[in-house]
C-alpha cells in the first residue's frame, strides 16, 4: 500500500539537534498564525489516519472519513450542548451544571474544515477530490450548527453590512458679529458664504436658490 503524503509527513523522523530546533524555532514564529494552525491541523488529521484501525490512506479518504474524523474530534470539545430533555434546553446561560455533553462547537469546526481543504490541496491534493469539500461534509456542518443553534439559544446570523453613512462637509461652524443667525454671511451676487473667515480662502459660496 502507498502511503500518502500527510502520513509520510507524520512519519518523518524529528531530528533534536540544537541547530533543528532553532531552525524550526524561525520557521514558525515566520508563519503567520493562520499558517501555524493549518500546519497544526494537517499534522493532527495526519496522525488520526495513521492510528486508525485499519490505517487509512489519504488518496483514499472520503467524505465519510472526514465526518468520523470531526465526530471523533467531539470528546475534545469544550461547548455545552444540552440534549432536548435537558431543563436548560435553549437558555444562552444556564444558572446550574448539566449532566450535558460537551462537544466541538460549530464555529470551531467549520474553521477546521476550510483549514485543512486548502492544505489539502496545497498538499498536492486536487479540488475535485476533496474530501473536505464533500457535500455530506457541508451538510454535517449546517446539521451541527442548526442543532446547537436550538440547543445552546444561540442564532447563528450573517451579519449585514453596513451602508456608509454621508458625511457632512460643514461642520462646527462658528458665528461672530458679520453673519446671521445661520452661520451664513450674505454676498454681493446673491449668494451666501458659509461662515469661517470672510471672504477666506477655500470659503464655500452657495446660492440662496437652493435655500428657497
Amino acid at each position: 500500500m502507498s502511503s500518502s503524503p500527510i502520513v509520510s509527513q507524520c512519519n518523518s523522523s524529528n531530528n533534536n539537534s540544537p541547530t533543528s530546533e532553532n531552525s524550526q524555532k524561525t520557521a514558525s514564529s515566520s508563519l503567520s498564525r493562520y499558517e501555524s494552525q493549518k500546519r497544526r491541523d494537517w499534522n493532527t488529521f495526519g496522525q488520526y489516519l495513521k492510528n486508525h484501525k485499519p490505517p487509512l490512506v489519504l488518496s483514499r479518504c472520503s467524505g465519510a472519513h472526514i465526518l468520523e474524523f470531526l465526530r471523533y474530534l467531539d470528546q475534545f470539545g469544550k461547548t455545552k450542548v444540552h440534549n432536548n430533555s435537558c431543563p436548560f434546553f435553549g437558555h444562552p446561560h444556564p444558572p446550574a451544571p448539566c449532566p450535558c455533553p460537551l462537544k466541538q462547537a460549530w464555529g470551531s469546526l467549520d474553521a477546521l474544515v476550510g483549514r485543512l481543504r486548502a492544505a489539502f490541496e496545497e498538499n498536492g491534493g486536487r479540488p475535485e477530490t476533496n474530501p473536505f469539500g464533500a457535500r455530506a461534509v457541508r451538510l454535517y456542518l449546517r446539521e451541527v450548527r442548526d442543532t446547537q443553534a436550538k440547543a445552546r439559544g444561540i442564532a447563528y446570523e450573517k451579519k449585514k453590512r453596513k451602508k456608509p453613512q454621508k458625511q457632512t462637509v460643514l461642520e462646527d461652524l462658528e458665528c461672530d458679529d458679520d453673519h446671521d443667525d445661520d452661520g451664513v454671511v450674505k454676498t454681493n451676487n446673491g449668494g451666501m458664504m458659509m461662515a469661517g473667515s470672510s471672504g477666506a480662502r477655500g470659503s464655500m459660496i452657495i446660492p440662496l436658490s437652493v435655500f428657497n
